[in-house]
């Protein structure tokens, strides 16, 4: 399949999963449970998980997901195309019922990110983005979206800012003392700067559409929070370094640890 066929299956599935975490959401009990790396899962990451494989399954590509089962890197390290996924993104922000959690799913090449959807399931905001060719948001897609719908139909990004301050976006839930370092520097070196706290991959969608300028991340992350919004980000001509402001993040390495980050 040619990458916009893929990426299609990739909407697709970001929208069926949508769906499944939309009735979890409205119903009184998530069954939250905590993993064994101390974060949240609940039912809805799990049937988000295995609606995302059903709909990609006739890709017949791999599937590195973060709900499902990570093979060993000398099993996945010659995988030259494959979908990085993680079904519900921003699990705290889920069960703190505040609406930004979202679909990620990254299509994968060599170790560098070359499409990806994101889709928040309550806002209804969906991304997607191909390096080379465009990215673009659309509100509320029907069920039979494609990349040709949001070419035709969605916002291309990004929008021109309309501001003059920095505006810099920063996790809800994760914040540490090296990012206030990170910001505090910042804020010597710009006249007028406003912090924006926001949940899950739709940090990336902000700069990737131009709400925001910059969003560092010093603390940890793992592969599939990042390869849908780094893929988003290069369409709309942005992208994700180290803290070296060159180096930009690699996926499938063998411990699927993002080393920190700046997004801009």
């Amino acid at each position: 399949m040619e990458v916009i066929q893929l990426i299609n299956k990739a909407i697709n599935a970001a929208l069926f999963a949508g769906i499944k975490i939309r009735d979890v959401y409205s119903s009184p009990d998530f069954d939250v449970q905590i993993k064994d790396d101390q974060t949240p899962v609940t039912i809805a990451d799990h049937q988000a998980h295995e609606e995302i494989l059903k709909q990609l399954e006739d890709t017949k590509l791999p599937i590195l997901s973060e709900e499902g089962v990570h093979l060993r890197y000398s099993e996945r390290k010659n995988w030259n195309l494959f979908w990085m996924v993680d079904p519900l993104d921003g699990t705290k922000e889920f069960i703190k019922r505040n609406d930004e959690f979202t679909v990620n799913i990254a299509l994968i090449q060599d170790c560098h990110p070359i499409a990806g959807v994101i889709y928040a399931p309550v806002t209804g905001e969906l991304y997607v983005g191909i390096p080379g060719t465009g990215a673009f948001k659309l509100l509320n897609p029907t069920k039979d979206c494609t990349f040709q719908t949001m070419q035709l139909s969605g916002i291309k990004l990004p929008e021109k800012s309309k501001t003059e301050e920095l505006i810099v976006v920063v996790s809800r839930s994760h914040m540490n003392k090296e990012t206030n370092i990170y910001i505090e520097d910042l804020e010597k070196r710009h006249e007028s700067i406003r912090i924006i706290n926001k949940g899950s991959s739709l940090k990336m969608c902000m700069v990737a559409e131009g709400t925001a300028h910059i969003y560092p991340k010093l603390g940890k992350t793992m592969e599939w929070d990042t390869a849908a919004g780094h893929a988003i980000l290069k369409a709309a001509g942005r992208n994700i370094f180290q803290p070296d402001l060159k180096t930009e993040l690699t996926y499938n390495k063998e411990d699927l640890q993002n080393p920190h980050f700046i997004a801009l």
